[in-house]
């Protein structure tokens, strides 16, 4: 079978930026699944996809645009302390915490923290950057109506409910 929208995807996969070291892989655990064509999955990453099968192996550049987009100097603000999620005994610079947001809980950077401020940076880590990402298709089936229904693979390495 091959790969298409409805079709839930197993996957191992290495990121890296282009030239450079990797930054995450999953060859040493268990295969990454989604739900193709259900914005499970960076689009550009999941547009290149589209018709390999099971044993498949390719190589996906993605220029930010088509990752995680390009950095933006807005993403930087202070905040309160009390609005982050979670206890940390001692903020430090680079230090990815989590904070409470009008559009919900994101991820951030500590850029500079203080007594009662943080200075974070809202950017994804990869943003700005040109990905590589190393790809093995480990199978490729169709989605059972339950994980239609939820817009997401089940199962291990998929969402568990």
């Amino acid at each position: 079978m091959k790969i298409a929208k409805d079709c839930v995807v197993s996957f191992h996969y290495q990121l890296s930026e282009v030239g450079g070291e990797a930054l995450e892989s999953s060859e040493d655990g268990v295969p990454m699944a989604y739900l193709h064509g259900h914005g499970n999955l960076l689009k550009g990453l999941e547009e290149a996809l589209i018709g390999l099968a099971s044993g498949d192996k390719k190589s996906v550049t993605l220029p930010p645009e088509k990752a995680y987009g390009e950095r933006r100097d807005n993403a930087m603000q202070k905040v309160p302390i009390k609005h982050l999620i979670g206890k940390y005994k001692r903020l430090m610079p680079n230090m990815l915490v989590k904070v409470n947001t009008e559009k919900g809980p994101v991820n951030a950077r500590v850029i500079k923290p203080g007594k009662f401020m943080v200075e974070l940076d809202t950017n994804h880590p990869f943003a700005g950057k040109t990905l590589e990402f190393a790809v093995e298709i480990k199978s490729v089936r169709e989605a059972t109506e339950e994980e239609l229904a939820h817009g997401h693979a089940h199962g291990e390495g998929g969402h568990q409910h």
